[in-house]
């Protein structure tokens, strides 16, 4: 007897927390590794026939790649168009290459064309023609023509089915025309009222449409508020558009205000998302990558960053190297150098995440960074104070030394209010310049806390103390 959904999907242990609350069941996926062991394909799809489309992705990407091959050939014609759309680009170009040319044609046949044109667009050439020519003529010049949009707009966003009447029909013409139609996408939340040009002049929720008697005319249920979308419209805009005016879909025009497709919430949200994961990557110095990534690519992603992490540290080495001779006679200094060290590098790494999340979402503009930048300031003069005298009597008791005390104090206070102005008008300095302020930000901050931490600390104990 197969098990339900929710017994493969949350089958967490008793000892687990909540936060596996969907999370596969590991005995599930035991069972389903050991049909595949055992060629048992029948087995195999009892097995998996009730998990959802992403619990399956998230299954591929969890194995190794010789058990996933061996699924996905057991497995053959059970495949769906929906796996593939949930699957890490990495691992999705794999199982491309495993799938049999008869069964990706069967399941790219199942997708819309905004998920085809997702499928597609970073593939090589070959791979391209494979899956275009599995569809059917009029969807696969819909991909095509979206495909022929810049990478990252809007055009490779949206979906060509899209639902729509014109302006002069009422509510049961809609209806009616609804219940005819053969092509009506999977999903969609708004019909779309058109001038004869096709241009879209409004949007009828469902909910209004489906209340209201058949004689009322479409363009009274009109909803307020009715955005367009530009094809070339950058997709990042249109994320950040569909959060700001909480929009559930919107109608995409070219050039002439044509309407030539639709996005819809969930197509922006999935940018959105995109676009924070890369920023806290960046903000880390890995770039894109994922768990099913390769060592070697992996490597090549982290290396650049860490060649620039170490020239910035032999550049704080060399501000050190100055005050050698400091540093012999007090060797208290080389105990404490790295608390400087640490508290400033913290400190400015929380005022730059909270500037580049800000520019992220465009709330930190020109008409309020100066008072964002002396928030900051403040912020870190007030912990520099609350750290300096912290530090000022454990460095009194540890080293019985009131002048250290008050050198180490001075530094903390100087580090962290300079930590907060770079963690903030580092990354702005950046965008102005059409720098990427996630990607870039945090070797410059991190060498400037540093080299500022290090200075203050010895020239204050060269001063005082000698």
């Amino acid at each position: 007897m197969a098990e339900t959904d929710e017994q493969i999907v949350d089958a967490t242990p008793e000892d687990d927390t909540e936060d596996d609350a969907y999370a596969l069941n590991r005995k599930a996926v035991a069972a389903i590794l050991y049909a595949v062991d055992i060629d048992d394909r029948d087995k195999l799809t009892e097995l998996m026939e009730p998990l959802h489309a992403a619990d399956i992705a998230d299954l591929l990407e969890q194995i190794n790649s010789y058990d996933r091959a061996r699924l996905i050939r057991l497995y053959d014609r059970e495949f769906d168009g929906e796996i593939l759309s949930e699957l890490e680009e990495s691992v999705r170009e794999e199982v491309l290459g495993i799938l049999s040319p008869q069964v990706l044609a069967e399941a790219v046949r199942e997708l819309d064309s905004d998920d085809v044109v997702d499928l597609v667009e970073d593939l090589e050439e070959d791979q391209q023609d494979a899956i275009l020519n599995a569809l059917d003529e009029s969807d696969r010049l819909a991909v095509q023509q979206a495909l022929s949009y810049p990478e990252g707009s809007a055009g490779r966003l949206m979906q060509r089915e899209v639902v729509m009447a014109p302006e002069h029909w009422n509510v049961g013409q809609a209806i009616d025309h609804l219940r005819g139609s053969e092509n009506l996408p999977d999903q969609f939340y708004h019909t779309i009222l058109v001038d004869p040009r096709l241009h879209p002049i409004g949007n009828v929720t469902l909910g209004r449409l489906m209340a209201a008697r058949r004689d009322v005319l479409l363009a009274d249920l009109t909803e307020d508020m009715f955005r367009t979308i530009p094809v070339d419209q950058d997709e990042e805009d249109v994320a950040y558009a569909f959060n700001q005016y909480h929009l559930i879909s919107a109608a995409v025009v070219d050039d002439e205000g044509r309407l030539v497709g639709q996005i819809t919430i969930d197509d922006a949200m999935i940018v959105l998302d995109e676009e924070h994961e890369e920023d806290i990557l960046r903000l880390a110095g890995v770039g894109e990558s994922s768990l099913a990534d390769r060592v070697v690519d992996t490597v090549k992603g982290r290396f650049p960053w860490l060649a620039v992490n170490l020239v910035t540290a032999i550049l704080a080495s060399m501000v050190i190297s100055q005050f050698d001779v400091v540093i012999a006679q007090f060797v208290a200094l080389a105990v404490l150098m790295p608390i400087v060290a640490s508290m400033g590098g913290n400190a400015g790494t929380q005022s730059l995440t909270v500037a580049v999340r800000a520019i992220a979402t465009r709330d930190l503009t020109g008409s309020n960074v100066w008072r964002v930048i002396r928030r900051e300031v403040l912020v870190g003069l007030a912990n520099g104070v609350f750290f300096a005298v912290a530090m000022g009597i454990i460095g009194l008791i540890w080293f019985n030394s009131f002048g250290l005390a008050l050198v180490i104090g001075a530094a903390m206070v100087i580090n962290l209010v300079v930590a907060g102005l770079a963690g903030t008008v580092i990354p702005v300095l950046l965008d102005k310049f059409g720098i990427d302020p996630a990607l870039a930000s945090g070797a410059f901050v991190t060498t400037v806390t540093d080299v500022v931490g290090f200075f203050a600390f010895l020239g204050f104990a060269a001063m005082y103390l000698l």
